[in-house]
């Protein structure tokens, strides 16, 4: 929950298989309304569950309006965990009751509330980086879940971060899409797709330091919020069901960054992390083997 509404940028699974949450998202994300709060819930999905789960979506958001005081139409939604099953929905609208009346900004509350949306993780994900913006400090804070169906385009990702900058929803949107592919849509653990996957960025404007496209500031945002998503996308990665070692693959003398990508892919997903499985025997040939039948030069 946000003391004020926020501007709001996300990027969502490329599953052709949407979850009810993630068409819900982009609705509000796409009509450009400000979001105040962020209802997340693990153990079900709401995926595959068509009219009758996108309707619990709106359940959700009219419960978090009531008992938050805000714009249902502000209200964003993440659901993680069992494909296929309807949402208990009054439990959750219960559950909205009661948080709603214990939220507080303690930061064991921000780390009860990463704990809550795993599912097969070991250990909550968060973090916050702090830049300096014409003279006041600006903050942005970051908690993700998620350890299977990482690849290759995020993941049973659920990823919410926040900044206290004041970016115009444009720029925040630029600004976010220029950090997942080098980053989120970067890690492998299974070779699965989510129905699920969404990273949402929320700013409030409540440091009174403004991000303008084009300046130096806004390059100097866009590094914090690499860092924090690289850092991240480790925790994730790292953290993938049945994992024994975190693998980073550098890829040079590329023609081009897609080409650099879709390589390091290759050669992580198919062939390392076959051998840190397996054996923890990186061959070379393997990694030749990747290389070798991804598409393009």
């Amino acid at each position: 929950y946000s003391q004020v509404p926020c501007e709001a940028a996300g990027t969502f699974t490329t599953n052709v298989v949407k979850a009810a949450p993630v068409k819900w998202d982009r609705q509000v994300v796409d009509s450009g309304k400000k979001a105040q709060a962020v209802i997340v819930n693990s153990g079900i999905a709401n995926a595959c569950t068509g009219a009758e789960g996108f309707g619990y979506c709106k359940d959700t958001a009219e419960a978090a309006a009531k008992y938050l005081s805000v714009d249902a139409e502000g209200v964003l939604i993440g659901s993680t965990g069992v494909i296929g099953k309807q949402m208990p929905i009054d439990r959750l609208t219960a559950g909205i009751e009661v948080l709603a009346g214990k939220k507080n900004d303690s930061i064991e509350n921000g780390t009860e509330a990463a704990k809550a949306i795993m599912t097969t993780d070991t250990h909550e994900k968060e973090l916050a980086v702090t830049i300096q913006v014409g003279g006041k400090t600006v903050t942005i804070g970051g908690m993700a879940k998620g350890s299977g169906m990482i690849h290759p385009n995020m993941a049973t990702m659920l990823l919410f971060m926040t900044t206290d900058a004041k970016v115009e929803p444009a720029t925040l949107q630029k600004a976010l899409s220029t950090v997942v592919p080098a980053t989120f849509n970067q890690i492998s653990v299974d070779g699965d797709t989510s129905t699920n996957d969404t990273v949402l960025l929320l700013a409030s404007g409540l440091s009174g330091a403004e991000i303008v496209d084009g300046t130096p500031d806004y390059d100097t945002f866009v590094a914090a919020l690499t860092e924090a998503a690289e850092q991240l996308s480790r925790e994730l990665a790292g953290d993938g069901e049945g994992a024994t070692k975190l693998l980073e693959c550098t890829v040079t003398g590329a023609p081009d960054l897609l080409t650099a990508r879709a390589v390091s892919k290759s050669v992580i997903h198919s062939t390392l992390f076959k051998a840190a499985m397996f054996g923890a025997d990186a061959n070379w040939g393997r990694v030749l083997c990747a290389i070798g039948y991804t598409p393009g030069d």
